[in-house]
């Protein structure tokens, strides 16, 4: 693999280092901003950028079509914490060449930015998921309909704000 010029974006500046650090070490050189203003003025002929789903108050997703369109063949990862099938989906829609949920190790990440196609030999989950997942990925559908407005996803879902809040402040399940 050549040496790439990746834009990591991600608002916790420990991670963001680390990666930067594992990147840089495999030769490649390293950008970081930590939320989308910055990334959106970041200087760079960029090859690739590493986008943190959840920045602050803002969302990775927001990101791609500006960063996209001012830069055709940019390769985008999407990397969270909080992975759900709806983020997932859209991220792909939007032009994400990848999409994983963290931890992920540095060479599974230049992996999934170096892919060109899918993986049609991924095997399809052994057991469905939880309730609890379930609940979980029905809000971010949810969620991504009402384009990110809570508001309007606490309504759709009959359900308060403030429980809408507190189930998304928590870490999503994993099954």
């Amino acid at each position: 693999m050549t040496a790439w010029n990746i834009l990591v974006v991600d608002d916790d500046p420990v991670f963001a280092e680390a990666l930067a650090l594992a990147l840089r070490r495999r030769g490649h050189a390293v950008a970081i901003a930590h939320d989308g203003d910055a990334a959106l003025a970041a200087d760079g002929d960029f090859d690739a950028a590493v986008l943190d789903l959840r920045l602050a108050a803002d969302s990775g997703l927001r990101l791609i079509a500006p960063l996209r369109a001012a830069r055709p063949e940019l390769r985008i990862l999407l990397l969270t914490g909080y992975a759900s099938i709806a983020t997932a989906v859209e991220a792909i829609k939007l032009g994400a060449v990848h999409y994983l949920a963290k931890p992920a190790g540095i060479e599974d990440i230049l992996a999934a930015l170096g892919r060109e196609e899918g993986d049609a030999a991924v095997p399809p989950a052994i057991k469905p998921m939880s309730v609890d997942r379930l609940e979980w990925e029905h809000i971010q559908k949810v969620l991504a309909e009402n384009d990110g407005n809570l508001s309007a996803t606490a309504r759709a879902l009959k359900m308060h704000r403030r429980t809408l809040q507190r189930k998304l402040a928590k870490r999503p399940v994993r099954e």
